[in-house]
């Protein structure tokens, strides 16, 4: 045997050897629920006490913006079949981050057309304001904390609001760090937010810089950087171990990290249109949230053409432009081992 053949062989033999320590095991992600294309795209996403899944519509499809107020939609999980639907009375088109305060259950929704923050009755649609509206905001995202407080993202001025259950509203955080940026896409700064499981820490992600953020609670004009490198980071949901599941949503897949922030997984991904005009997998996935056992993830998908709001053509915009039906996958929220790792 030459040198040469011995060095290929042996590097041959080293591949087979430290290639699957670099597999990740993605999984399959199962179409849960196709909705009307007349209604349009969904965004937000949320899990109500009784296990449905609440979504939105974003006042987009294939052929544009859509006209008139927003659609909710209530999907069982155990078969996807629509439980109910109604409007959002008064609302604008397009709703985005959507939550059940977890002390008086209240549906809080945020009208990112209209910079309000409505209290949503979920089996009718009619609400009233809890806040706003606020001028020049980009309502995008909520979570809460014990006392039932929201804390709010707005993607546009790079702010966090503090909103009680009364309705009042202060800054609660703000920082370039949160912000949009210049010539960035999407250019969408705080986005989805989430408390670490002990409460001290606020997680945000800025799509547009493909960052984490972590703000102290006890200092929150503070916020550093946690980790870079996600492709348009959107929807954030932490688990009971304090790792982190975020939409990549420029990407079309889920990236998990724990509480370190090194990535522990990579889920799902985009596998192409149906001929019924359905994408499988992911495309453009925004939200998502656990189901109330925390055994299945619900993932929203976008699946929206940037070009409507005068931004560059992205890798999948073609893909968006072929959909019929909107749709919301689910998968395991079990995070797989990583082949050949400890």
């Amino acid at each position: 045997m030459t040198i040469l053949k011995f060095a290929a062989a042996a590097l041959g033999l080293t591949l087979l050897a430290t290639g699957p320590a670099n597999a990740w095991k993605r999984g399959p992600v199962n179409v849960l629920a196709t909705l009307p294309f007349a209604t349009g795209s969904v965004e937000g996403l949320t899990v109500g006490p009784e296990g449905n899944i609440y979504v939105p519509t974003f006042g987009f499809n294939a052929n544009g913006a859509i006209a008139g107020s927003a659609t909710l939609f209530v999907i069982s999980p155990n078969n996807g079949k629509i439980v109910r639907q109604m409007t959002i009375a008064g609302s604008s088109s397009m709703i985005l981050g959507l939550r059940f305060n977890p002390v008086n259950q209240h549906l809080i929704v945020l009208d990112f057309g209209a910079a309000k923050i409505l209290d949503v009755n979920p089996n009718t649609g009619t609400n009233s304001l809890l806040a706003g509206p606020i001028p020049g905001a980009g309502l995008n995202a909520l979570t809460f904390d014990g006392s039932g407080n929201a804390y709010v993202s707005d993607s546009f001025l790079g702010k966090i609001y503090k909103v009680t259950m009364a309705g009042g509203l202060t800054t609660w955080s703000s920082s370039p760090l949160l912000g949009p940026g210049t010539g960035l896409t999407p250019p969408f700064g705080a986005n989805g937010v989430e408390f670490s499981n002990d409460g001290n820490t606020l997680f945000v992600a800025n799509t547009a810089f493909h960052q984490i953020i972590q703000i102290p609670v006890a200092n929150p004009m503070s916020p550093s950087i946690f980790v870079t490198g996600i492709n348009a980071p959107d929807g954030i949901a932490i688990d009971k171990q304090d790792n982190i599941w975020i939409c990549a949503n420029q990407q079309d897949e889920i990236v998990v990290i724990d509480k370190t922030g090194k990535v522990i997984a990579k889920l799902g991904d985009f596998d192409g249109i149906d001929p019924q005009g359905t994408a499988n997998g992911f495309l453009f996935p925004a939200s998502l949230a656990f189901s109330n056992d925390g055994s299945t993830l619900y993932v929203s998908n976008l699946t929206l053409d940037l070009r409507f709001f005068g931004l560059p053509q992205a890798i999948d915009t073609a893909w968006t432009d072929q959909v019929k039906g909107y749709t919301v996958s689910s998968l395991s929220a079990k995070i797989p081992p990583i082949q050949g790792g400890p």
